[in-house]
C-alpha cells in the first residue's frame, strides 16, 4: 500500500494555481476562436457550417435529389463530425436556409424554417433540407484532392480542413460570431460585384481598396434597406476592416382620399426582427414619445408591409420618419469587423483587399492541386491504355498465357515488359472488350488524354496561366448567378449623400392658443384659447392667481427664479382642463426657498436684461436660458443677500438703459455698455454710496423717443434725457418732476 502511494507521489506535478488556470484558459480560448467562432478566410465557413455541408454531401442531398429530414442530417453530423449538441447544429443549419439571414442560402429548406418576425423554426423532425447550388459550388472539387482532409474527433471518418470554395462565401454571405476576447461581424455582399472585383484584382494586383470599392459599392443585405454612407467612410471601413454602415428602412408615402396619407415600410434593416420593431414603436406611442404617429399595423404577407398612420395629414412624412429613425431600429448601425482566420489559422482583422487576395491565393492552390490530381489520373489511365494496346497487338499470345499458365500475371509482365497495373488491368478485361472497335477507341482516348496532359502540364508550370484559369472560373460562376435576377440584383441601395433631417422638438405639436395660469401656491394649468388674464379663474380655497400669460401649445415657458436659476417647461405638457392643474414643482425641480421673478414665453432669438437687488446686471440671449432638464440652468450668479429682481425682454431699437435706486437717483447709459453673457454675476449698473441702498427698477428705451413712466393713472415723459446720462456704474441724478415715489417706471 505504501509503495503504491509513493509511486503516485512521484508522478504528481506541482504547479501554481494561476499558471494552471492561465494555461487551461488559453487552451479553451484558442479552441473557441479556431474551432467555433471565427470563419476561415478561404471558404468563409465556421467548422459547424463546414461539417453540415459535408455531411449533407455525404448523404447525397444535392439540389436535384429529394429532401431528407433535418433530424437525419443533424444526427449524421453530430455522430460523425461535430461533437456538440444537436440544437447548435440545427440552429446553424436553419440559418443557412433563411433567405433573410444569408444573402445566398446554402441549404434549401422545406417546412417551417422561421421568419423575419423572430419566430423559431419547427423541430428538426418536421423539417426537411437539401443543398443549394451555391453549396455545391463551395464543395466543387472535394473528390479531386483539392484540399486537405483530417481525422474526425472519433478517428473513424475524415473531414475537409477547408472547402475548395469557388463560391466566395465569406463576402457573399458574411459571418458573425463572438469568441474569447474577439469577435467578427462581416456583412453579405452582391455576387456580381464581388466576382467583378476578384477578376479586376487578378488582372491588376496593385489595386487599392478605393479602386475595389468602385466594384463592391457596399454591403448588400438580404433584407434590402438603404445604406446612408459617404463613399469615403465606406473606403475607410474596408481599408481598416472595421467601421460602421448606417442602414435605414425603405419606405414610401401612399396617398389616400381627402388629402390623407399613410407611410408604408417595405424593407427593414438587416438583423432587425419585424415583430419587435412594431412592439417598440407601439410602446413609444403609449409613452407619448411619438406624438406624430396615430396608429401602426402589420399588413405583411411574404413581403414586408408595415403601415404607419400619422396623427394629422398636415404632418410632414419625412419628419415623422426622421423621428422614427432616431428612436427605433428603423435605422441601425452595422458594425463591420472583418476578423477571420488566415490560411495558418491565425485570427486577424483583414482589409477588403486582403480578404480578396486570400481568396485568390486559395483558388490558385485549389486549381494547382486539382490539376495535379487530374495529371495523376491521366498518367494512371495512359498506363492502363498502353497495356491494353500491347494486349491487342498480341491478343492470341495473351489469351494463350491466360489459359495455360497458373501464374498468368507474372508471365505477362515478364514476356511483354508490363507493369503490375497493366497486367492486372489486362486480366480484368471483359471478353466483350476484345473487339477491333475497342482498339480504335483506346487509341482515340489515349490521344485525347495526351493532349489534355500537355495542356495541364503547361497550366501547372505557368502561374499567369493559373490566374487566367481562375478568372475564367469566376466569370463562369458569375454567368450562372446572373441568370437568376432575384439572386443577382442588388437589394440594398447605397445613398452616398447623407441627408439628416433635423426634427424640431415642436414639429409634431399642433399650434393652438392657450392661456397658462400659475397660482400663488404653485399650481399650474392651461385653458384653451387666449382668455382674459384678470378674472374667470378658479383656485383651491386659500389660493389665488399669481400670474397668467397667453401662449401657444408649441411654446416653451421660462420660469426665472430669484436665485438666478431658469427653468423650462413645454407648454403642451402643462395640464389642461377645468381642474386646478398640477404642482409646478412636480414638473421642474425648483428649490424650496426660490421665488418666482417672472414666467414668460421663450423667444429664442431675443435678448433679456437681468438685474439683481445689489445693482448687478447683463444681457443674455433667451436661447441660452432654455434648460433641457428638470434641474434648470443657473444663469445669474447671486452672492449672499443678493437676488434676481428684474427680468424683461429688450425691445427692438432700444439703445439706452435707465436705472433708478431706492436712494432716488436716476442713471441713463448706453445699452452697448451692458455686456452679453451666457452666465455670470454681471457688471455694476448703478453705484450706491449710501449703505443699504438697492436697485429699485430698470428699463430700456429708445433715446430719440425720450424716457416715459407711469405715476398713478397719468403717463409722464421727458424728451431730453441728457441731464441723467452718464457712464455705467455712475451715481446718477435726482429724477425729473413727476417721477413716482415708488421709484418704479411702471405699475407692477
Amino acid at each position: 500500500m505504501s509503495e503504491n502511494l509513493q509511486e503516485r507521489k512521484d508522478v504528481i506535478k506541482v504547479q501554481q494555481l494561476s499558471d494552471a488556470i492561465s494555461e487551461r484558459y488559453l487552451a479553451y480560448a484558442m479552441s473557441t476562436i479556431v474551432s467555433r467562432s471565427l470563419p476561415d478566410v478561404r471558404d468563409g465557413l465556421k467548422p459547424v457550417h463546414r461539417r453540415i455541408l459535408y455531411g449533407m454531401r455525404q448523404l447525397k442531398l444535392d439540389p436535384k435529389s429529394g429532401y431528407k429530414k433535418c433530424a437525419r442530417v443533424v444526427g449524421d453530423v453530430m455522430g460523425k463530425y461535430h461533437p456538440h449538441g444537436d440544437a447548435s447544429i440545427y440552429d446553424a443549419m436553419v440559418r443557412l436556409a433563411q433567405n433573410f439571414s444569408v444573402r445566398y442560402p446554402l441549404v434549401m429548406g422545406q417546412g417551417n424554417f422561421g421568419n423575419i418576425d423572430g419566430d423559431s423554426a419547427a423541430a428538426m423532425r418536421y423539417t426537411e433540407a437539401k443543398l443549394s447550388d451555391a453549396a455545391l459550388a463551395i464543395m466543387d472539387g472535394l473528390d479531386e484532392d483539392s484540399v486537405d482532409f483530417m481525422d474526425t474527433y472519433s478517428g473513424e471518418e475524415q473531414e475537409p480542413v477547408v472547402m475548395p470554395a469557388l463560391f466566395p462565401n465569406l463576402l457573399l454571405n458574411g459571418a458573425n460570431g463572438i469568441a474569447v476576447g474577439m469577435a467578427t461581424n462581416i456583412p453579405p455582399h452582391n455576387v456580381l460585384e464581388v466576382c467583378d472585383a476578384i477578376v479586376a484584382l487578378i488582372k491588376k494586383p496593385d489595386m487599392s481598396v478605393a479602386d475595389l470599392v468602385e466594384y463592391i459599392k457596399a454591403p448588400d443585405f438580404p433584407t434590402g434597406g438603404i445604406i446612408n454612407q459617404s463613399k469615403q467612410s465606406i473606403i475607410d471601413a474596408y481599408e481598416s476592416g472595421r467601421g460602421n454602415f448606417r442602414v435605414r428602412a425603405r419606405w414610401e408615402r401612399e396617398d389616400l382620399s381627402y388629402g390623407n396619407y399613410q407611410i408604408v415600410i417595405r424593407e427593414i434593416p438587416y438583423g432587425v426582427q419585424k415583430s419587435k420593431l412594431i412592439e417598440r414603436i407601439a410602446d413609444l406611442m403609449e409613452q407619448g414619445k411619438l406624438p406624430s404617429v396615430g396608429d401602426i399595423r402589420d399588413e405583411s404577407t411574404e413581403e414586408i408591409r408595415v403601415v404607419i398612420e400619422p396623427k394629422s395629414r398636415v404632418m410632414d412624412a419625412k419628419l415623422i420618419m426622421a423621428q422614427l429613425y432616431s428612436l427605433t431600429e428603423l435605422e441601425v448601425k452595422f458594425a463591420l469587423n472583418m476578423n477571420v482566420l488566415d490560411k495558418n489559422c491565425v485570427p486577424r482583422v483583414m482589409s477588403l483587399k486582403e480578404v480578396l487576395e486570400a481568396y485568390i491565393e486559395h483558388q490558385v492552390n485549389v486549381l494547382t492541386r486539382r490539376t495535379d490530381f487530374r495529371l495523376r489520373n491521366i498518367a494512371h489511365r495512359l498506363e492502363i491504355l498502353e497495356g491494353y494496346l500491347i494486349a491487342y497487338l498480341n491478343l492470341d499470345r495473351v489469351v494463350h498465357i491466360i489459359r495455360e499458365y497458373d501464374d498468368a500475371k507474372s508471365r505477362l509482365m515478364e514476356e511483354f515488359k508490363l507493369s503490375d497495373l497493366q497486367a492486372e488491368s489486362i486480366l480484368n478485361m471483359k471478353l466483350r472488350s476484345l473487339r477491333k472497335l475497342e482498339e480504335m477507341q483506346i487509341r482515340t482516348e489515349a490521344d485525347n488524354l495526351k493532349k489534355e496532359q500537355a495542356e495541364l502540364n503547361l497550366l501547372i508550370s505557368d502561374d499567369e496561366h493559373k490566374r487566367r484559369r481562375v478568372i475564367e472560373q469566376v466569370k463562369n460562376m458569375r454567368a450562372v448567378f446572373a441568370k437568376d435576377k432575384k439572386l443577382s440584383a442588388r437589394l440594398t441601395e447605397v445613398n452616398e449623400v447623407v441627408e439628416d433631417v433635423v426634427v424640431p422638438v415642436d414639429a409634431f405639436i399642433v399650434k393652438e392658443p392657450i392661456t397658462i395660469i400659475l397660482s400663488s401656491k404653485g399650481w399650474i394649468k392651461s385653458v384653451k384659447n387666449h382668455v382674459d388674464l384678470k378674472s374667470g379663474f378658479t383656485f383651491k380655497d386659500g389660493d389665488s392667481l399669481d400670474v397668467a400669460i397667453h401662449a401657444y401649445t408649441n411654446d416653451k415657458i421660462l420660469f426665472a427664479m430669484d436665485n438666478g436659476q431658469f427653468f423650462t417647461l413645454d407648454a403642451n405638457r402643462i395640464p389642461s382642463g377645468r381642474g386646478y392643474g398640477d404642482p409646478v414643482r412636480l414638473m421642474i425641480d425648483i428649490p424650496v426657498d426660490a421665488k418666482l421673478v417672472r414666467m414668460f414665453v421663450a423667444m429664442p432669438d431675443e435678448y433679456l436684461l437681468l438685474a439683481t437687488k445689489f445693482g448687478y446686471g447683463f444681457r443674455v440671449k433667451v436661447q441660452d436660458c432654455i434648460a433641457q432638464t428638470k434641474g434648470g440652468k443657473q444663469i445669474m450668479n447671486v452672492s449672499d443677500g443678493d437676488k434676481l429682481v428684474k427680468v424683461f425682454y429688450i425691445s427692438k431699437g432700444d439703445d439706452l438703459v435707465a436705472v433708478v435706486g431706492d436712494n432716488r437717483k436716476l442713471l441713463i447709459f448706453d445699452l452697448e455698455e451692458l455686456p452679453i453673457f451666457t452666465r455670470g454675476k454681471g457688471v455694476i449698473l448703478q453705484k450706491y454710496k449710501e449703505p443699504k441702498t438697492f436697485l429699485s427698477d430698470v428699463k430700456t428705451f429708445v433715446g430719440a423717443n425720450g424716457l416715459g413712466w407711469q405715476n398713478g393713472a397719468r403717463n409722464f415723459k421727458v424728451e431730453d434725457v441728457r441731464m441723467w446720462e452718464g457712464k455705467r456704474a455712475s451715481v446718477g441724478h435726482m429724477p425729473p418732476d413727476g417721477f413716482p415715489k415708488s421709484n418704479k417706471f411702471s405699475k407692477e
